[in-house]
C-alpha cells in the first residue's frame, strides 16, 4: 500500500505513529454482529458507538462491505481476512456499522496499488493505513483525517544507521506507499531499492540486501517487534501525513461516513482504540523514536 506512513494525532487520536500498509491478496471474510447499540457484538470488538446514528446505502444489504491490505498487526489482528476479529481499523469498522445499523462486516483482503488507484469495486470504504496524497485523491475520495504519520527508519538492530550517515546506505520502500517519493526525491539515498510488498521489503533488511527500509513509523515498530532483536527503528521523518479511509469515487456515504468518524475522534473511541491495540502491537511509542531531519 502506499502509506504514507513525528508524529501527531488527530485531534483526540492520541498514540501516534505512522504512512505505506502492508502486503497484498484477494481474500475476504465476514464476521456478525448486532446493531443494537452499545450491547453490540463484532468479532472481539467492544462496540460502544451508538446504533443507527448515520444513514447510508451500503454496496451489500445489511452489511458493511470494508477493504483492506494484510498484513497489518495492531490494525487488523489477524492474517486473513477471516481470521481478523480485532484491531485498530477492524474496530473502527465495526462501530461504523454500528452507527449505520448494519449487522455484519465483510473484509476483503485486496492489493494496495490497485485499492489507492481506484481499481477495486463494489465496496464501502477502504481502511488500510493509507496516506491522503493530491494524487490519489484524483482517483479516490478520502474521508476525513482518523490519524497521523510518520516515515520510519527499519534498520538491523545495532547497524549504526544515523542521520548523518543514511544517504550512503542502501535504502529501500514499498512500491505504492508515499515512502517511495520520500526516498527518491528528498532523503535520496545512493543506493535505492523499491520492493512489490512489505514483507520483501522486510526481508530485504533482514537478508542484508538493504540496509534501510522506510515505511510508516507505526508499522515498522510493529514490525521490528515481530522479530524480537533483529530489527530495529532507528529514527523517523516528520512528514505532516495523515491516513485517511477511502470511498468509491463519488461515493453518496461520504457525508455520513465522514460524521461517524469525526464523532469517534472528538469522543475518545480512536484513542482508546490506539491504546487497546496499536500500543501493544508496536512495541513502543512512535513518540519515542528520535526524529531526524533530512540532511
Amino acid at each position: 500500500m502506499t502509506f504514507k506512513r513525528t508524529l501527531g494525532l488527530v485531534s483526540a487520536v492520541a498514540m501516534a505513529t505512522a504512512l505505506a500498509a502492508c502486503g497484498s491478496g484477494d481474500n475476504s471474510g465476514s464476521g456478525s454482529g448486532s446493531s443494537g447499540g452499545s450491547s453490540g457484538d463484532y468479532g472481539n470488538c467492544k462496540v460502544t458507538s451508538k446504533a443507527n446514528s448515520i444513514k447510508i446505502t451500503p454496496a451489500v444489504a445489511d452489511t458493511l462491505t470494508v477493504e483492506t491490505t494484510l498484513p497489518a498487526q495492531g490494525w487488523w489482528n489477524g492474517t486473513t481476512a477471516d481470521s481478523i476479529k480485532d484491531g485498530y481499523e477492524y474496530c473502527m469498522a465495526a462501530n461504523l456499522a454500528n452507527m449505520a445499523g448494519l449487522s455484519k462486516l465483510d473484509i476483503k483482503n485486496v492489493s494496495f496499488d490497485q485499492l489507492v488507484a481506484g481499481h477495486t469495486n463494489k465496496f464501502d470504504l477502504a481502511l488500510a493505513e493509507i496516506s491522503i496524497t493530491p494524487e490519489r485523491a484524483k482517483v479516490v475520495d478520502f474521508s476525513t483525517p482518523y490519524y497521523d504519520s510518520n516515515i520510519g527508519v527499519l534498520t538491523k538492530k545495532g547497524a549504526g544507521i544515523t542521520a548523518d550517515n543514511i544517504k550512503s546506505k542502501r535504502c529501500a520502500a514499498y512500491s505504492g506507499t508515499t515512502s517511495v517519493p520520500f526516498l527518491k526525491d528528498k532523503l535520496k539515498c545512493k543506493t535505492q531499492n523499491i520492493y512489490p510488498d512489505s514483507q520483501t521489503l522486510y526481508q530485504s533488511v533482514l537478508s542484508g540486501q538493504s540496509d534501510v527500509a522506510l515505511l510508516d513509523t507505526a508499522i515498522v515498530l510493529a514490525e521490528a517487534k515481530q522479530t524480537g532483536d533483529k530489527l530495529e527503528v532507528a529514527g523517523q521523518y516528520k512528514t505532516g501525513e495523515h491516513y485517511g479511509a477511502i470511498y468509491p469515487k463519488g461515493s453518496k456515504n461520504e457525508k455520513e461516513f465522514d460524521k461517524g468518524i469525526q464523532t469517534m475522534v472528538k469522543d475518545g473511541t480512536l484513542k482508546e482504540l490506539s491504546k487497546t491495540y496499536l500500543g501493544p502491537a508496536f512495541g513502543g511509542d512512535p513518540t519515542s523514536v528520535p526524529v531526524w531531519q533530512v540532511k
